[in-house]
């Protein structure tokens, strides 16, 4: 059975800005310029690749933990499994939850320190259809600072419903505050990457037969060996929560038992990866690190 690899600093950060991607000319004593020729793929195996899995073997389960578990939260998923509900993947059935601003939804981890690429192919649909049809719900991929519980901090790209069906959604949150950006994808199967190299992060996705896209970069401030949960999530029916929009600690602090959840996750893999991204590089500015170097620097070399 494969081991958790985690790191042996403490987490005492949180995420940095909200912001976006710059793209102010490098200058002599700035960031200088990677060019896609340059820029390296990340690099598979190794003590973080021990992480990843194909979710052939349903003992896989016991080296992924629910936060539910080991935050003493309550357990907000309805179906979870390994290579049982659809063979070959992890499956994931939320209940009614959310993850804004300060809600908490279902999520399953692994920790893991220092520059990640997280690399998955997941399909996300309705319980009785091919979308969703209840607002925000959504299933992907999350990387959380652990034990933010009162100052949430964490960022995501997931896919499913928002306000509308078929959307990508790249999510950073901060103390508690959530900004998301969107973009439209046709939906069925879908490669999504969440990564974090020195002071950024980046979300980026792939519909089928298509090329990668970066959907978001953000700053962050994690220190190098600090550990991050890194995992899956999925979440649904925001409108459910009714009055409790408006107040996170009660919603956080019951299920809402008539809820509409409408959402059924698979993940047919999930590997783990080393950015290789030269210091003078700088992710978060467009005229550094051009979002095709980005790409090549954060996607599996044949993926």
């Amino acid at each position: 059975m494969r081991a958790k690899v985690v790191g042996t600093v403490a987490v005492v950060s949180v995420l940095a800005g909200c912001g976006s991607a710059t793209s102010v000319q490098p200058s002599a004593d700035a960031p200088g310029v990677l060019s896609v020729k340059d820029a390296k793929a990340p690099t598979p195996g190794g003590e973080v690749g021990s992480a990843s899995d194909e979710f052939d073997d349903p003992a896989h389960m016991s080296v992924w933990s629910k936060l539910s578990d080991t935050e003493k939260d309550l357990d907000r998923i309805d179906k979870y499994d390994i290579d049982k509900t659809v063979k070959g993947s992890l499956y994931l059935q939320p209940k009614t939850s959310s993850w804004f601003d300060g809600f908490r939804g279902p999520f399953v981890y692994q920790d893991l320190a220092g520059d990640i690429v997280m690399y998955a192919r997941v399909k996300v649909t309705g319980k009785q259809a091919a979308k969703p049809k209840r607002k925000f719900s959504l299933g992907g991929l999350m990387a959380r600072v652990p034990n933010t519980y009162a100052k949430a901090g964490w960022f995501s790209i997931t896919t499913g419903t928002s306000d509308v069906p078929s959307q990508v959604e790249a999510k950073i949150t901060k103390d508690g505050s959530s900004k998301p950006g969107y973009v439209t994808v046709k939906g069925g199967w879908l490669d999504l990457v969440l990564a974090r190299v020195g002071r950024a992060a980046a979300a980026l996705y792939r519909e089928q037969g298509g090329a990668w896209k970066v959907a978001r970069r953000w700053p962050v401030d994690v220190p190098a060996n600090n550990v991050m949960e890194w995992g899956v999530t999925a979440y649904t029916d925001w409108d459910s929560y009714g009055a409790l929009k408006k107040d996170e600690a009660k919603a956080n602090a019951q299920l809402i038992k008539k809820g509409q959840p409408d959402v059924k996750m698979s993940v047919d893999f999930v590997r783990f990866l080393r950015p290789e991204l030269p210091d003078w590089a700088d992710p978060l500015n467009t005229a550094s690190v051009d979002d095709q170097a980005l790409i090549k620097a954060l996607t599996p070399a044949g993926a």
